[in-house]
């Protein structure tokens, strides 16, 4: 019977990386096709209970799949959640669209795309770390949308500025789900980490990654440059209606995460946590279509040494840009501006492998050629 839910899963895995690419209808009702493999993965995960582990469909579940997209937080006793964010910053942006839109056209009569574009995602990359990479997702698109640019460099410069987010999110506990738990998981001994511990041990390479990304901003902004100089500078408005089922489909993705996170888990507990770390840098790229805060609370773990954890997240970080699903910055910023996952994965899928080559060779050569 294992052996049969084991295929199983691997079988609904396939077909979240490949049908959203293949099936237009797919494509398009993204929420649904997640939210349904999500249920499937978690029924036959059911069907296989290894002694002390908990699979399959428990209210636990079902309130935490219900829950968890209106409560991040709490403030004042009040629950703040993903869906509550989006709601109301696209309510706050509605009611101020025309200073907005003004402060904007300002920037850009003032400075060049050539200084903006790269500023602003080094900017929204690290700032992410601090008001989460939820508000640096909706501050971005915002931007990009009101930018005079053809749609192909909006696309390219939102997939480069959401790698940059889910990147930078990563130096505090406060950019995403991920960093919580792992600073959670690493309180005690040895490590007994605290708000500046991802910033010590990543730091380095997270400043590394964003700046890159900046970089690469640029030569994607003079690539696509041809005449964007007579674009206008616009912030559309967009419908109440518009606002309020944006917010419920990002209800609807995280539930799906959730469920899809929960169902792998015969998958990743017999299977990936087993892995040498080598292998597992580049296994953890499944992370692209599934939920990197339930990898990483799989992975991490005190008993693993810094060279380890600093692997592990960085592929966590890394692979999270390369298709939508991967990060809730990339699912806001698709439904927001409507980038379809054929369009997010042309530049997602071989800026993610350059990047986890790149800091391939940066964690593991020197280990494996015996100079450190």
């Amino acid at each position: 019977m294992d052996g049969f839910v084991i295929l199983g899963l691997f079988v609904i895995f396939c077909a979240v990386l490949i049908l959203p690419f293949t099936i237009k209808k797919i494509e398009k009702n993204l929420e649904i096709f997640l939210f349904v493999c999500g249920v499937l993965a978690l029924t036959l995960s059911g069907f296989a209970n290894p002694p002390g582990e908990h699979t399959g469909w428990s209210i636990a579940i079902v309130i935490e799949a219900l829950t968890s997209p209106l409560n991040i937080v709490s403030v004042a006793g009040i629950p703040i959640g993903i869906v509550q964010i989006v709601l109301v910053m696209g309510m706050l942006i509605y009611c101020l669209h025309d200073h907005l839109e003004r402060a904007i056209k300002s920037v850009v009569e003032a400075y060049s795309l050539l200084l903006i574009v790269p500023l602003l995602i080094i900017f929204i990359g690290f700032v992410s770390s601090i008001i989460s990479a939820i508000l640096a997702a909706l501050i971005l698109v915002e931007i990009i949308n009101a930018l005079p640019l053809v749609k192909e460099s909006k696309i390219e410069i939102t997939v480069i500025a959401c790698f940059a987010i889910g990147i930078g999110a990563g130096l505090t506990p406060l950019g995403e789900p991920l960093t919580t738990i792992v600073v959670s998981r690493l309180s005690g001994d040895p490590y007994h980490a605290g708000f500046g511990f991802l910033a010590g041990m990543l730091g380095i390479y997270i400043v590394t990654a964003v700046i890159f990304l900046g970089i690469l901003g640029l030569f994607a902004l003079k690539r696509r440059q041809t005449d964007e100089t007579n674009l206008p500078c616009v912030v559309e408005r967009e419908e109440v209606s518009d606002i309020i089922i944006r917010a419920g489909k990002v209800y609807l993705f995280i539930m799906a995460l959730i469920f899809l996170g929960e169902g792998f888990q015969p998958l990743i507990i017999n299977y990936v946590v087993l892995i040498p770390p080598e292998a597992l840098y580049w296994v953890n790229m499944i992370s692209a279509v599934l939920d990197n805060a339930t990898l990483a609370a799989a992975e991490i773990s005190p008993a693993l040494s810094l060279n380890q954890i600093t692997s592990a997240l960085m592929a966590l970080l890394i692979s999270g840009g390369m298709l939508i699903p991967g990060n809730i910055p990339n699912i806001i910023a698709a439904t927001k501006t409507g980038i379809t996952s054929r369009e997010w994965a042309r530049l997602g899928l071989p800026l993610g492998l350059v990047l986890m080559a790149g800091f391939f060779c940066i964690l593991f050569v020197p280990f494996l050629l015996g100079f450190a």
